[in-house]
């Protein structure tokens, strides 16, 4: 894990001394828009973006999970980095990613510094670039995820739309309260560099946990009967948790196995089709125990658990309620 620093590449974990031992996300710089009409300068066409992204990382996950779902593999081309991260981050060395077919990157920061050379900061996935101007539209998953759900809709048969303009306040809510408190949560956990910050984050978490099991013994989803943005903001991060966040990040006072409705949710969502396609378990082990060598020295990946998300569920008990329920 590094940066960048007036274009040139550092080796260097975060610095949680600077801030009483919490961990504090960086916002995403690059927040330029792909739209149908070309109003901000990026006019929707397929075939010229591309996007650069992990299999391994839960934010490039969503946008893996839209491509799919919208069936825009056609209008969008993929690059993979290699799930774990070398000497100078996210790389393209043939070590289980993908080559980059569109610029010849060896690393993504080479992304960031054609856009911009003097670029200060961290080097993320996803990335959205644009092969006719040459440098990142955008490096905000939930921005690009919108994108791909309705900019693009010229260039697929699939209409679906998971953000509703009914249900965007109810959505919006639910995605500020999952990603303080799951999406993030995890990372605060995980990270956190004092005993007192990493025990409120857990209490945190998990207090946010019980919240959505609560919420969904009401309806099959989180924002009623149908899936919606709320459902694949979430989804990344719940099918992660047992596998590496119980245990690398020490958020183990639960697993998702031990909640009766989160984790049939969690099936529910993996048995969508095309969505099981987008999970890559060696991908997402071997990044997480193999790159935070600070937190797990050995570099050991556990063999375990056994995880199977095909097993039945039963969130079809649901499909007929469509009750409004407030925010946790």
């Amino acid at each position: 894990m590094g940066y960048l620093k007036a274009g040139v590449w550092h080796d260097g974990w975060y610095d949680t001394s600077k801030t009483a031992g919490e961990f504090v996300r960086t916002e995403s710089r690059f927040r330029e828009r792909v739209s149908v009409d070309g109003s901000g300068g990026y006019k929707a066409e397929p075939g010229r973006y591309h996007l650069y992204v992990s299999l391994a990382c839960p934010w490039a996950h969503r946008t893996i999970i839209y491509r799919k779902l919208k069936k825009l593999e056609d209008a969008v081309s993929l690059s993979i980095v290699d799930p774990v991260m070398s000497d100078q981050g996210w790389a393209f060395q043939g070590n289980g990613g993908t080559a980059d077919t569109v610029n010849g990157f060896t690393y993504l920061h080479q992304a960031y510094t054609r856009t911009q050379p003097d670029y200060s900061g961290r080097v993320t996935v996803p990335v959205l670039w644009d092969k006719q101007t040459q440098r990142i539209v955008n490096n905000e998953s939930g921005e690009i995820i919108r994108m791909l759900n309705s900019e693009f809709n010229a260039f697929t048969g699939v209409k679906a739309d998971f953000y509703p303009a009914a249900l965007r306040p109810e959505i919006d809510a639910v995605n500020a309260f999952v990603y303080e408190r799951i999406n993030n949560g995890v990372y605060k956990a995980g990270f956190a560099g004092s005993q007192r910050v990493y025990e409120s984050a857990v209490t945190r978490l998990f207090g946010a946990l019980d919240e959505i099991e609560e919420r969904l013994g009401q309806s099959r989803y989180l924002v009623g009967d149908v899936v919606t943005e709320a459902d694949w903001r979430l989804f990344p991060t719940l099918v992660r948790f047992d596998a590496v966040y119980v245990t690398h990040f020490k958020c183990n006072l639960r697993r998702i196995e031990d909640y009766p409705n989160l984790s049939n949710y969690l099936r529910d969502l993996y048995q969508v089709p095309g969505v099981a396609g987008t999970v890559n378990l060696d991908h997402i082990k071997r990044h997480y125990f193999l790159s935070h060598r600070h937190l797990n020295p050995a570099g050991l990946v556990p063999l375990g658990p056994i995880l199977d998300f095909s097993r039945p569920h039963d969130r079809e008990r649901f499909a007929a309620n469509t009750a409004k329920r407030s925010m946790p």
